[in-house]
């Protein structure tokens, strides 16, 4: 493997304090099986970003009610927008505007910052000129929807570098050669995710010295992969320098999974089916997030402002549950959050009702 160099340090951010830091999870929404995340019918019957919307629209009350002021739209929620055998549905980000920016007004209103994570098979490092010139159309949508809505460029899309290719150097390169050719809209809402199998925080911090492309840090990610063997302090005040003054950045956490699994698989030897205990692979997310885990993280970077999304497995329910967590076991850390001790019962009546919890 060649070696990795760390870039150059950047300063630490210093943005000017806008109220409580917000929690936020993606898409599906746990709590309430019945609220949808996008018209998920197939192209025959006619799916439509009107339909995703009215969809949203239900989303966005169940997350007010529940004070919680972040949130990941689907990237399906445009179905078939940009495939190129469907010409019949590529007008349909246009065709909504007046009901983007209805729902850009009613998210506003509410305080609810929203995002798009467009799917792994946007790639802008790929060898093919095709499938990066496909993967800009799908970016350039996405951005049209959220200027659309009238967001301001705190509502990004997320994507990761992309694939190796055999050569990581020659693929970080591609990435940066890339950004030129996207469209303004793109540039604006685009920013870039380290991962945890191909590139680290220090390979995206390389990419932005080359392109001033804003970075997320995922803490999950970090522990996973950092051959350079960063400093997580260090790591996110560098990551979240990488976004202008006055806007607030957002960074990612989870909880690696820690369970066993119980398997039945054919033995080699006898063909015949057998039992086997699986240990966890530490790439895989939890279901919830340990709020010891979430406390120290926090406790290292006391100083920084920042957004978190959890990207738990249980979307919506981890973030109920880590709340009153904080509360109880680090109500420091409950503080940046806007949680205060009179919420406890509240928060705790709000767990119960779509948890329960196993006797002690």
């Amino acid at each position: 493997m060649s070696p990795r160099r760390l870039p150059p340090a950047a300063p630490a951010p210093t943005p000017a304090p806008r109220g409580p830091l917000r929690l936020g999870f993606p898409v599906k929404v746990m709590a309430r099986p019945d609220l949808k995340s996008n018209d998920a019918r197939r192209w025959q019957n006619g799916p439509h970003l009107k339909v995703s919307l009215e969809l949203l629209d239900q989303v966005l009350d169940h997350l007010d009610r529940h004070d919680i002021r972040m949130y990941r739209m689907s990237s399906d929620i445009a179905p078939y927008a940009t495939h190129p055998d469907l010409p019949q549905f590529h007008s349909m980000v246009a065709d909504s505007d007046a009901e983007l920016r209805a729902f850009g007004a009613k998210a506003r209103g509410l305080g609810i910052r929203l995002s798009f994570h467009p799917s792994q098979f946007v790639v802008l490092n790929s060898a093919d000129p095709e499938l990066v010139r496909k993967s800009a159309w799908d970016l350039a949508s996405q951005a049209e929807m959220l200027d659309r809505m009238e967001l301001d460029d705190e509502a990004v899309m997320v994507i990761h570098v992309g694939g190796v290719y055999d050569d990581r150097l020659a693929a970080r390169e591609r990435w940066v050669r890339a950004w030129p050719t996207l469209p303004e809209p793109v540039r604006r809402r685009l920013v870039l995710e380290h991962d945890d199998l191909r590139f680290s925080a220090a390979d995206v911090l390389w990419i932005h010295e080359r392109t001033g492309v804003r970075l997320i840090f995922d803490h999950q990610h970090f522990w996973c992969l950092n051959p350079e063997g960063m400093d997580m302090r260090d790591a996110v005040s560098r990551i979240l320098g990488t976004w202008p003054s006055g806007q607030r950045p957002k960074l990612h956490f989870s909880t690696p999974n820690n369970g066993m699994r119980e398997l039945v698989r054919k033995d080699r030897k006898t063909g015949k089916p057998k039992k086997v205990q699986v240990a966890p692979v530490w790439t895989g997310h939890a279901d919830f997030c340990s709020p010891f885990e979430f406390a120290s993280f926090m406790r290292l970077v006391p100083d920084l402002e920042f957004d978190v999304m959890l990207e738990s497995k249980v979307k919506d329910l981890a973030l109920i549950r880590l709340r009153p967590d904080l509360l109880r076991y680090a109500p420091d850390v409950a503080a940046r959050f806007g949680l205060r001790a009179e919420q406890q019962d509240r928060l705790e009546a709000e767990e119960d009702a779509v948890l329960e919890e196993e006797a002690a």
